[in-house]
Formats: C-alpha cells, sequence, structure tokens
C-alpha cells in the first residue's frame, strides 16, 4: 500500500464538537451545505448542551441527503470533546476535519483539501490546514490570520502551533496515529496535539495561504485571533511569565508516551529541547540551538531564546 492512493471522490468526515452553539451554528451548518465538495458526512460530539443546539443539528440533519451522526461527548472540556471525535467508530471518511460550532466555511474548504490529498499516498499521515479571515460577533471582517512561511515540521511543532484546528483535515494514516495517544493522555489543545503527532511521525503537513473559513471572534473563543500588536506582545508575555513552560511540560510528557511512535531524528529533537529546558544557563542555550526548535518569525525566535535564558521554556 505504500504507493495507493486516496479514491478519487474520498469521504470527508466532519467532527463537529458542540456545546450550547445554538447563537452561531446554523450558520456553520449551512456552510456544510454550500460546500462545493459534497461528499461529506457529519459526526457531531454534543457536550452537554441546554440550548437549542442539538434541535438545529436535528432539522440540519433532516434536511440534507448526507449522513449525520450525534453523540453524546465526555463533558470534559473542549480538547476532550474533539480527541472524542477522533477515536468514534463513528467515523466513516477517508478524511476528517474538526469543526468548531461558531465559524463558516467557505465554500471551497473540503475541495481543497481533497485536492492536496489526492496526491499523498494513503498510508502517509499527512494534515492539511490554512489560514482563516478574522470576523467580528456579527461576522464582519476584521482582517486575516498571521501568513506563516517557515516549512513546517516536528521541531517547530514542538513549541509552536502551524494551523488552528478548526482549519485542520487529516487522512485516515494520519487517525492511527492520533489514536496511539494514550487515552488518558493529558494535553494543551487538540490542533496542536495532532501537528506534533503528525510531524513526529514523519507525516506530511501542507500550510495553504488562502484562507479557508470565517473564525468568529467573540468572548467564548477558547483561543482568539493570533495577530496584531496586542496577540505578539501576549505571545512574548507568554513566553517570558512561564505560560509556555507550562505548556511545554504537558506536551513534552505526552510526547514521551509516544516516543517509540516517533521517528529516530525526532526523538532526538525532543530530548535535546528537554535537556535544555534544565540544564544550566550556558548549555540551556546551546543544547536549545542544537535542538533545532524553531518558531514561525525571527521576532518570535528571538522571544524563545529570551524565555531560555530566563528558565521559562
Amino acid at each position: 500500500m505504500s504507493v495507493s492512493q486516496l479514491s478519487k471522490h474520498p469521504k470527508v468526515t466532519i467532527l463537529l464538537a458542540a456545546r450550547n452553539g445554538a447563537e452561531f451554528i446554523r450558520h456553520q451548518l449551512e456552510s456544510y451545505r454550500a460546500q462545493t465538495y459534497a461528499n461529506w458526512e457529519l459526526v457531531v460530539s454534543d457536550d452537554g448542551s441546554s440550548d437549542e443546539t442539538l434541535a438545529l443539528v436535528d432539522e440540519f440533519a433532516k434536511s440534507v441527503s448526507q449522513r449525520v451522526v450525534v453523540l453524546r461527548g465526555p463533558q470534559k472540556g473542549f480538547w476532550q470533546n474533539f480527541v472524542s471525535l477522533v477515536r468514534s467508530p463513528e467515523v466513516s471518511g477517508e478524511l476528517m476535519g474538526y469543526s468548531d460550532q461558531d465559524d463558516i466555511w467557505f465554500d471551497h474548504k473540503l475541495a481543497d483539501a481533497v485536492v492536496w490529498f489526492e496526491q499523498v499516498p494513503e498510508d502517509r499521515p499527512a494534515l492539511f490546514c490554512t489560514r482563516t479571515q478574522l470576523v467580528t460577533r456579527q461576522g464582519a471582517p476584521m482582517g486575516y490570520s498571521r501568513e506563516f512561511r517557515r516549512a513546517s515540521g516536528f521541531a517547530n511543532a514542538l513549541v509552536q502551533n502551524l494551523g488552528g484546528g478548526n482549519t485542520m483535515i487529516f487522512n485516515r494514516a494520519a487517525q492511527r496515529a492520533l489514536q496511539t495517544t494514550p487515552p488518558d493522555a493529558a494535553m494543551v489543545a487538540h490542533d496542536w496535539w495532532t501537528y506534533q503527532i503528525i510531524t513526529g511521525v514523519g507525516g506530511l503537513v501542507h500550510y495553504d495561504t488562502r484562507p479557508s473559513l470565517a473564525y468568529r471572534q467573540h468572548g467564548e473563543n477558547v483561543f482568539g485571533k493570533n495577530v496584531g500588536l496586542q496577540a505578539r506582545l501576549s505571545r512574548a508575555l507568554g513566553l517570558l511569565s512561564g505560560q509556555m513552560a507550562g505548556w511545554n511540560e504537558i506536551n513534552l510528557t505526552l510526547l514521551n508516551r509516544v516516543r517509540g511512535e516517533l521517528l529516530p531524528g525526532n526523538v532526538a529533537t525532543l530530548d535535546l529541547f528537554a535537556r535544555a529546558r534544565t540544564a544550566w544557563l550556558p548549555v540551556r542555550l546551546w543544547l536549545l540551538w542544537r535542538s533545532g526548535v524553531y518558531r514561525q518569525t525571527a521576532i518570535e525566535n528571538l522571544a524563545l531564546y529570551v524565555a531560555a535564558i530566563f528558565g521559562r521554556i
């Protein structure tokens, strides 16, 4: 199967994590209906909604020909809900993609991903992700998420997530890699975990600069916009405050639990980065450099090394 390809029109399973999303979810559901690529199914994991979310999903399900399945979520938080979908036996697509309940997908989102995946060997873990258009709570345009230009890779994934989970689509080989994670493992976020695991096992990642959805910005976002001076300052302060160090501790614990699945070179990178976090100062910077980890911009890399000087990685 090393050179086998996807079928010409692979099914895409949309993995929708929902909880009390009645205010916006109808717009998201309608954006599925509007996709130019129609071979999709929808699996919804509802995390205990007490509003009209489930009624709206049921109404939508009756109005489309595609399969719609509703599951009871684990009710432990946003990333646990997405992880439960990755593990669900109800997922039957050759490709699958995360979906938030409050975005609006552009009609080409699935079609663009399928075109790329048709060039990828079926047994090679692979991930497709994109930029987003930022919109207000009411849907008015606010600009775009940052455009990343450096290559993707495990050395980047260790210290930064490249694509938002709401843009991510991955194949069955990637799903199998993700499912090697122990069920009780903690993580910072499902999308960062996805980027780390897929690159860690040697998978392909394609970051498309063409936005695939409207990403609604409002107070209930778990992670909001990632652009502008305020966002840059927040990221720098996060590094220096120790927030990133805490996230790295969680990520490294998870990755060490699946280290047997990682490529040897990525295990070496992981171990060098782990040693850099606890070494005394001159050695710390040398180990960090030797590990090869990097963020996407020069300013972010400078902040990474400043954080290392203060022992905050």
